[in-house]
């Protein structure tokens, strides 16, 4: 099968043939329909989490995946070749941007009928991130204000449209070409944070969603209520200084989890591609993520 495997920590990955994984004990094979990128695979690919992901090479890239099952392995129950499902790979195991790709039965969850469903594989990190932060972590409700960063990208889009089914207002910081993204989404407020300060613009927020970190995530200590509440995304926040504003921080560390998959699969999310592309093609939509401008999800088509 044909599959983009990186050779070396820094070093493009490229499309190669390789073996056709086997469905090993309480794993099934999946044909893959749709393969999604992540920021998370360029941070593998050039070895800047190996402390916490270290990969052996040649190493497969992705961990987003949907298709049909295909084979099962050893002891499975409850899924049949055919099933439509999404998954999520170990990260370390990567595997997903390739034709085939052995997954373990707890990293499983049934495809959502309502989308196309190469689509379906947009939901598997972004979308199952966006909810960990919104649903189970700020456990937001209606009335609330949220600050959405990035509400035109992959898990900041998602985190748009579940803090609207919530009830919540929302507020996003997107640059001007994301703004239409951010407005179809459902955020009451876009801001432009090429031209503006977000701190004068979003008055005050009862929670902050930050997939960015850094200097974002200082000022957004700026817009919470007291009593509010910072969910990072990329790194882990200051407490101190949190503490010191009279705030809370939490800091989301997304880990595969079935239940919350097939939760995500039933939400009715909207998933937003800045494009879909071949497999043959799939190296090119690498750099193109790795570049840091994508609106919304890269797919790769096998």
């Amino acid at each position: 099968m044909k599959a983009l495997r990186h050779t070396a920590y820094g070093e493009h990955p490229v499309v190669e043939e390789i073996p056709e994984p086997a469905p090993g004990p309480g794993e099934v094979l999946v044909r893959v329909a749709g393969a999604a990128l992540n920021p998370l695979d360029v941070k593998i690919g050039a070895g800047h989490v190996r402390d916490h992901f270290p990969i052996t090479f040649p190493s497969v890239v992705g961990t987003d995946l949907a298709g049909t099952v295909e084979r099962i392995g050893p002891g499975v129950t409850g899924w049949n070749p055919g099933d439509p499902v999404i998954a999520r790979t170990d990260p370390i195991s990567g595997g997903a941007v390739a034709e085939y790709a052995a997954v373990p039965v707890p990293n499983l969850a049934a495809a959502p009928a309502a989308i196309p469903l190469h689509l379906a594989a947009a939901l598997a990190t972004a979308a199952a991130t966006a909810w960990q932060a919104v649903v189970e972590v700020a456990e937001l409700r209606a009335g609330q204000t949220v600050l959405v960063h990035g509400g035109a990208g992959g898990v900041g889009g998602f985190a748009v449209q579940l803090a609207r089914q919530a009830g919540a207002r929302v507020i996003t910081t997107v640059s001007s070409a994301g703004a239409g993204i951010a407005t179809k989404l459902g955020a009451s407020q876009v801001i432009d944070y090429t031209t503006a300060d977000f701190r004068a613009e979003a008055g005050h927020a009862d929670v902050v969603i930050d997939p960015i970190g850094g200097d974002t995530e200082a000022a957004s200590l700026d817009v919470l209520r007291p009593g509010g509440l910072l969910v990072s995304l990329n790194t882990p926040p200051d407490l101190g200084r949190a503490a010191d504003r009279g705030v809370r921080a939490e800091f989301v560390f997304h880990r595969t989890d079935a239940g919350r998959l097939a939760k995500v699969a039933a939400a009715g999310l909207e998933i937003v591609t800045d494009r879909t592309v071949p497999l043959a093609r799939a190296a090119e939509a690498f750099r193109h993520l790795a570049g840091g401008h994508a609106k919304g999800k890269v797919i790769v088509r096998p």
